[in-house]
């Protein structure tokens, strides 16, 4: 696969840069006072920093007429010029590959779509290359290079270092997706979980934007959580953080596919309400659409699986709230085409759990196509570029 000359560097050569980048990215536009009050700098330090970004490109400074004579430091507002590089993002489930062309600012501009036929890591990078090649040949008529690549899996997937611990829905063990990627891309590749990838979409573009302190739930296939704490989307000093889909809540429960008994994943994701459905209804439907319409046509038996399953996230929610304290909790994911069943048991089991003032919580729902999965991959990829981080294969030293 041909490279998309991919070795330009960002011009923001010290963290401070980078962070005013971040901000104007999510906020902008933004004058050069309003950007040093967010960023708590010093005007000199925001401007020296502005500056090679305003010569790059990368920014651009909005120029009103009745300003162009004024004296004294700029008081124009700049922004990201999205259109001065291209991203890609790769969205890997069970069954499809979902991929998206985006600008610097995270619009995604074209989304394909593949089925996944075979899941081992040849096939998988096999797949997604078909999809990165049509995306690349749709970038050519943007006129402007693709920078970065960003791939998001479910399960434990170490960010630093490119691998793919564990991944149940393609029972995936210690695969090198980064170094694989980027041989087979030609393009610098970001590997990470893919609900700490619509984290930090959420953080950057989404409803996460200006809050220091939120947790993003996700509800489906899986039980997921990703969480911002003090601005920065937690990782955890192994790569695994915010499992709440792995608390146990029922030590005699179904078991799990970790290993452990009643973990929430075990009770609410789609497999287990699947499983259920069938035991209390005695009716063998197929997969979580079928047990959909059988609890929307008024079921009983269904109706409860739904509560029950409702109840485990409530509760694990209210676990995430009291030890974190987060402004709001967002939920969502394609269990949410399911919400009306557990919508109630949800709430009442957060107020059950939630302790004294955690209660006033925002809790809210936002329902997300798979595409922007993929833009959360496209997110990381953008975060490594702002960021300068080493490509993939490569090692700091010292």
């Amino acid at each position: 696969m041909r490279s998309t000359s991919p070795s330009e560097t960002f011009p923001a050569h010290t963290p401070a840069a980078a962070q005013i980048f971040t901000i104007v990215l999510s906020h902008g536009p933004l004058t050069r006072a309003e950007i040093a009050r967010r960023a708590a700098l010093s005007p000199a330090a925001v401007t020296k920093a502005v500056r090679p970004l305003l010569d790059n490109g990368y920014l651009l400074e909005d120029v009103e007429e009745e300003h162009r004579q004024a004296l004294g430091r700029p008081a124009n507002p700049v922004r990201v010029d999205g259109g001065r590089a291209l991203f890609l993002g790769v969205k890997v489930t069970g069954d499809e590959i979902i991929a998206v062309l985006t600008d610097l600012c995270c619009r995604i501009r074209v989304a394909r779509h593949a089925p996944l036929d075979d899941r081992r890591p040849e096939g998988v990078l096999a797949t997604l290359s078909g999809l990165v090649l049509g995306l690349l040949a749709d970038a050519e008529g943007f006129g402007v290079p693709v920078r970065g690549v960003g791939i998001a899996v479910s399960g434990d997937v170490d960010r630093a270092e490119g691998m793919v611990r564990y991944s149940p829905f393609l029972e995936w063990r210690d695969v090198p997706l980064a170094d694989l990627a980027a041989m087979t891309l030609g393009l610098p590749v970001t590997v990470d979980n893919d609900v700490r990838a619509l984290t930090v979409a959420e953080q950057w573009f989404g409803a996460g934007v200006g809050l220091s302190d939120f947790a993003l739930v996700t509800v489906g296939a899986g039980i997921g959580c990703g969480l911002v704490v003090g601005g920065r989307v937690v990782s955890g000093a192994h790569g695994v953080a915010g499992e709440i889909g792995h608390l146990s809540l029922d030590p005699a429960g179904p078991k799990c596919h970790c290993g452990n008994r009643g973990c929430v994943e075990a009770i609410a994701s789609d497999s287990a309400i699947v499983r259920d459905v069938r035991t209390e209804t005695g009716v063998d439907v197929a997969d979580a659409a079928q047990a959909l319409e059988l609890a929307h046509r008024g079921d009983p038996g269904a109706r409860e699986v739904y509560a029950r399953a409702g109840a485990a996230i409530g509760r694990a929610i209210g676990s995430v709230v009291n030890l974190l304290g987060p402004e709001r909790v967002i939920i969502s994911g394609e269990g949410l085409a399911a919400y009306d069943l557990f919508a109630e048991r949800i709430r009442d089991a957060f107020a059950a759990s939630a302790f004294g003032a955690a209660a006033r919580c925002d809790v809210r729902t936002r329902p997300l196509p798979f595409e922007e999965w993929a833009r959360g991959a496209a997110a990381t990829a953008i975060q490594s570029f702002i960021r300068s981080d080493p490509p993939q294969g490569q090692k700091l030293q010292g």
